[in-house]
């Protein structure tokens, strides 16, 4: 999934700890295996091969995650869309020399970006990419669903404190040994070594899309490696955004759609959903923050 994975386990001898341990290790590591687009085998990878030929029969578990991506992906508005990789391959972000691509480029691409487009056939459980080009990448909810099946598997076998987090994106299990809540950090998008905000979470999910060090000027404009799946352009006008929620997954995407929509109507969606909180630093170095938020 193209990060690391932190695990700790609280309230535990060593010996039940190195076991849970090891079974979170191996679930990760199964869902690398079914979701990863870079394993040839993995089932993502199929469907891609597949794309304009022939429609590929994937398992309830895909079929799921595949079935809420949509639902995210109407709820923001096409914001976040997992077939958003044709346009990654447009730009070459590790080109010190970074130029947009002409726009009659960029339009042709966006052909083939949509999830409207994506057929799911619930009945026979098939997923069919109608375009020879098309992709689909699940970078932007992938960590968090991973996350949150660690989680479920660790409750079902009696953990009651714990921490998943996947390069800084995280869910906890219930409340710290000592019953304080756990305290996350969220990093200054220019120093990240820096916390600029303490969340206190308990049996919560904190994801964070940030351009950090990958970001690129052009024109006296700042550009993050993030693409809008609508224009086709890359993001500009916001450093960093930080979603609060009940579920990794739903954090990690929404994290990403809001860094898409922009403040003010990011905030507007995060302060329509229930439990739900966020926080965004703009490319000022202003920070907005949803309605119900608590910093304390």
């Amino acid at each position: 999934m193209g990060c690391s994975f932190e695990l700790i386990v609280a309230r535990s001898d060593s010996t039940k700890a190195n076991h849970l341990l090891e079974v979170g290790i191996q679930e990760i590591k199964r869902i690398e295996e079914i979701l990863s687009e870079f394993r040839e085998n993995s089932i993502v990878s199929q469907i891609n091969r597949n794309a304009g030929v022939k429609r590929v029969k994937v398992d309830v578990e895909v079929f799921s995650l595949l079935l809420r991506c949509q639902k995210i992906a109407a709820l923001t508005q096409g914001a976040f869309d997992i077939s958003v990789g044709p346009l990654k391959k447009k730009y070459n972000f590790k080109n010190q020399q970074f130029i947009l691509p002409p726009q009659n480029e960029i339009n042709d691409v966006l052909k083939l970006v949509g999830f409207s487009k994506i057929i799911l056939d619930a009945e026979a459980r098939e997923v069919f990419l109608p375009h020879q080009g098309m992709h689909i990448s699940f970078a932007a909810i992938g960590k968090g669903y991973a996350a949150d099946c660690v989680k479920k598997i660790w409750i079902a076998l009696g953990v009651t404190s714990g921490v998943i987090s996947a390069s800084g994106d995280l869910t906890t299990i219930g409340a710290r040994p000592n019953g304080m809540s756990w305290d996350v950090g969220i990093a200054n998008p220019d120093k990240k070594n820096n916390v600029v905000f303490h969340i206190p979470v308990v049996d919560s999910s904190v994801a964070t899309s940030g351009d950090y060090e990958q970001f690129f000027i052009y024109k006296n404009v700042r550009y993050s490696h993030n693409i809008n799946p609508i224009t086709g352009l890359p993001v500009k006008g916001i450093k960093s955004v930080s979603i609060i929620s009940q579920s990794a997954e739903l954090s990690d995407a929404l994290a990403t759609a809001v860094y898409v929509m922009g403040v003010d109507v990011g905030i507007h969606l995060v302060n329509q959903l229930p439990n739900v909180h966020g926080i965004i630093i703009d490319d000022k170095n202003q920070s907005f923050y949803s309605s119900k938020i608590n910093l304390a």
